[in-house]
């Protein structure tokens, strides 16, 4: 298969799950010559980073995949990293490798007219689903509630964004956080998961972190997420060793030799990949064998269009390592009016459609909708 043309779509929406404030990404859709479109995504987020990942994607990249065969996309892949050699490594680069490598897979299991898990094995015909949400409201009891809702229309378990936007001290006050998690897990009871996502909100020093995890592990969480900005390895090794619970970490890594290097300091138990940012599905999957290697969960993050969360779902249910999924509880523009069949759970379980591809077929007028380039 020959390159046809290819189109970016820089997109601006607001999100309901983040206090609806208004989100940006780049998606992108590449055309076969023989009438075949996959569509990929790259999470920059920020408006000059938009710009920057396109203009990789058009005069950098798009000139390399003009020269192959869009069918082999491992040798694809390749090519756009040996294209990035002095820029590339993380960065803007791997999330424009990211948004065509996703676009390639797509076409490819198009091609085959298969969904994309198929291409490499299912180890997980559903896996259950998660709320990832931002606590935003104004109380611990309005979050709760809403909270609690979400576990009461299916959801399996929930993951807690702490020191988001809106309403909520969660994640400025500790003993707001650990009041928050024991009067959630009263509400909802001992079956259903609790996550914490510290996240780049949230300020802790190692003893306060230390501190509020332990009070927090009375009341039963199942993991703790990015509890320092990832260049502070030692804390994390630290809060590992004094903790009993489990360390999330990796959702601002980039490449295979990122995630090897958290496997080797011993302080990561849950990796999270997202294939807009870590090369794509090529990348997700290199970095997802390195973790099934070292016995550590893969978790997808999934946190933007419905493009992306159609890579993950099928990433996830042909990863071994992966034990659950993550959907934004609250029904946005870039999930239900993106696509005609948005991605959902069915009784707290989410299965990979029965379509080709992906699976997320962006709509014109949704496209032309929120779309500002």
């Amino acid at each position: 298969m020959r390159l046809g043309g290819a189109e970016c779509f820089v997109l601006r929406w607001p999100e309901p799950n983040d206090f609806n404030h208004e989100r940006m990404t780049l998606l992108v859709r590449v055309d076969t010559a023989e009438g075949i479109s996959g569509w990929g995504e790259a999470i920059a987020m920020w408006p000059e980073a938009l710009r920057a990942t396109e203009t990789i994607i058009r005069d950098g990249l798009l000139p390399v995949l003009a020269e192959r065969d869009l069918g082999d996309v491992e040798d694809c892949w390749q090519a756009m990293k040996n294209h990035c050699w002095w820029y590339g490594e993380g960065g803007i680069a791997s999330m424009a490798i990211s948004a065509l490598d996703m676009a390639l897979w797509d076409i490819k299991a198009k091609d085959a007219g298969k969904p994309l898990v198929e291409l490499f094995g299912a180890h997980h015909n559903s896996l259950p689903v998660c709320a990832s949400l931002h606590v935003n409201q104004a109380t611990i009891e309005d979050s709760v509630r809403e909270i609690a809702g979400h576990i009461a229309a299916g959801f399996r378990s929930t993951k807690l964004g702490l020191g988001k936007r809106g309403l909520s001290k969660a994640g400025r006050d500790p003993d707001y956080d650990v009041a928050l998690v024991a009067s959630l897990r009263e509400a909802i009871g001992p079956e259903a998961g609790i996550m914490v996502d510290a996240g780049n909100g949230t300020k802790w020093d190692l003893d306060t972190a230390i501190r509020t995890v332990k009070r927090m592990e009375e009341s039963g969480i199942a993991w703790i997420e990015e509890p320092f900005l990832p260049s502070q390895v030692a804390d994390h090794i630290a809060l590992k060793a004094a903790i009993s619970t489990p360390v999330a970490v990796g959702e601002r890594e980039f490449t295979v030799a990122g995630y090897q290097r958290w496997l080797d300091t011993g302080a990561a138990d849950v990796l999270g990949l997202d294939p807009a940012r870590i090369e794509g599905v090529t990348g997700f999957r290199k970095a997802a064998a390195v973790i099934e290697a070292a016995g550590r969960i893969v978790n997808a993050h999934a946190w933007s269009t419905a493009v992306l969360t159609g890579a993950s779902l099928h990433l996830s249910l042909a990863s071994k390592a992966a034990e659950l999924f993550e959907l934004k509880p609250l029904a946005g523009p870039m999930q239900f009016e993106l696509i005609d069949e948005p991605f959902w759970h069915e009784n707290g379980l989410i299965s990979a459609p029965n379509r080709p591809g992906h699976g997320a077929e962006p709509r014109a007028d949704a496209l032309a909708r929120y779309r500002v380039n």
